[in-house]
C-alpha cells in the first residue's frame, strides 16, 4: 500500500530545546576523576535530594566505563540520560534507574559477548549472566513500576452479573488498610 504514511516516520522523536544532562570525564594527573557537568540537570537535582547523593550518583556513573575503557563518557552520558529521561521523583528512584542503566549496559556488553564465543563453556557462561542480568532489569523495572504506585493495586471486573433481587456497586469501593481503623 504505496500511500499509506510510514508509521516509522509518525512517531519520530523531536528534538526538545532542553539538553540532557551530560558529564564530561578526566583523570587529572595525580589520578583523581574529574568531572564536570553541562546541559540540564533541572531533573536529576530535584529528585536526589542533595548534592551529596547527586554527586556521588554522577561520580558512580562515570565510574562504570565499558569492556576495554577505564572511562567511557558516552556511556556515562547514556546513563545520566536514562536516569533523566525517566524523571525520578526522589532520591530512590534516581538510585534505583541509575542501578537499571548499569544492569542494562552490562546485558548489552553481555550479549555481545555471547555472539562472539568461541567454545560451548563460554556461551553457557555468557548465556546464564545474560539471563540472569535480564530477570535482574524485568525485577528492577516492576520495582519501581510498584513504588511510583504506592503499592495500590487495580482491580477491574470485566462481567457481574446481578440476580433478581440483588445489587451491585459501580464506582470506587476502599477498603482499610495498614493503619486504618477498622473495628
Amino acid at each position: 500500500m504505496a500511500n499509506e504514511p510510514d508509521k516509522a516516520s509518525e512517531q519520530a522523536v523531536t528534538p526538545c530545546d532542553r539538553k540532557p544532562p551530560r558529564a564530561v570525564l578526566d583523570w587529572t594527573e595525580d589520578g583523581k576523576l574529574d568531572v564536570d557537568i553541562a546541559g540540564s540537570w533541572d531533573r536529576l537535582m530535584p529528585a536526589c535530594g542533595n548534592a551529596t547523593v547527586c554527586e556521588g550518583l554522577i561520580v558512580q556513573t562515570a565510574k562504570l566505563g565499558s569492556h576495554g575503557n577505564r572511562l567511557d563518557p558516552a556511556a556515562t552520558n547514556f546513563a545520566l540520560g536514562f536516569v533523566d529521561a525517566m524523571q525520578p521523583r526522589d532520591a530512590t528512584e534516581a538510585l534505583l534507574l541509575t542501578q537499571m542503566a548499569a544492569v542494562h549496559q552490562a546485558t548489552l556488553m553481555l550479549a555481545r559477548r555471547l555472539n562472539h564465543v568461541e567454545n560451548i563453556p563460554q556461551q553457557d557462561a555468557a548465556e546464564r549472566a545474560l539471563n540472569k542480568l535480564a530477570r535482574t532489569f524485568a525485577a528492577q523495572t516492576d520495582t519501581l513500576k510498584r513504588y511510583r504506585s504506592k503499592g495500590q493495586q487495580t482491580v477491574r471486573v470485566e462481567r457481574v452479573t446481578v440476580e433478581e433481587g440483588g445489587q451491585a456497586i459501580v464506582g470506587t469501593v476502599e477498603r482499610g488498610g495498614w493503619g486504618g481503623d477498622e473495628s
